[in-house]
C-alpha cells in the first residue's frame, strides 16, 4: 500500500508538464498564417520557441507539442507588435522557429491547421467533431 503513493508522482509530474502554457491576451490578437501567405505583411523579424518533447523516456503527443509551440509563438511574437506569425518549419527536439509579421488590414484570411478542423455537417444533418488527442 505505501508503493502506491510513489507510483502517483511520475504520473503526476508529466501531467503538469503543460500546466502554464496558455494563450495571454496579447497573443490571442495574432493569428496563425498555416497557409504561410505574408506577402502583403511587413517581417519583423524571428521567434524560436521551445518545449520538453520527452519526459524522461515518455514522448510527449505530437499534437500537444505543436500546440504549446503555437501558444508560446503568438504570445512571444505579441511582444514584437506582430500579428500575424507563420512557422518556418517543422519542430525539431522540441523547438520551432516562427516568423513573425505585421500585416494589419492585409492580414491573412483565418486558416485552420489539418489537425484542428471545424467540424463539417454531414447528408444526415449530423456534426463531426476531429478526435484531439491529450
Amino acid at each position: 500500500m505505501r508503493k502506491t503513493p510513489l507510483l502517483l508522482v511520475p504520473v503526476l509530474l508529466l501531467g503538469a508538464c503543460t500546466w502554464g502554457i496558455t494563450l495571454n491576451d496579447a497573443g490571442k490578437q495574432v493569428r496563425t498564417a498555416w497557409n504561410g501567405d505574408v506577402s502583403q505583411c511587413r517581417d519583423l523579424g524571428k521567434v524560436t520557441v521551445s518545449v520538453m518533447e520527452r519526459v524522461g523516456p515518455v514522448d510527449r503527443n505530437d499534437i500537444k507539442v505543436r500546440d504549446e509551440l503555437e501558444v508560446m509563438a503568438r504570445n512571444e511574437a505579441a511582444k514584437m507588435s506582430a500579428d500575424t506569425v507563420k512557422p518556418l518549419g517543422e519542430p525539431v527536439d522540441g523547438e520551432q522557429a516562427w516568423g513573425a509579421y505585421q500585416c494589419g488590414s492585409a492580414r491573412p484570411a483565418p486558416t485552420t491547421q489539418p489537425a484542428t478542423q471545424q467540424p463539417a455537417p454531414t447528408a444526415s444533418g449530423v456534426q463531426t467533431y476531429p478526435i484531439q488527442g491529450s
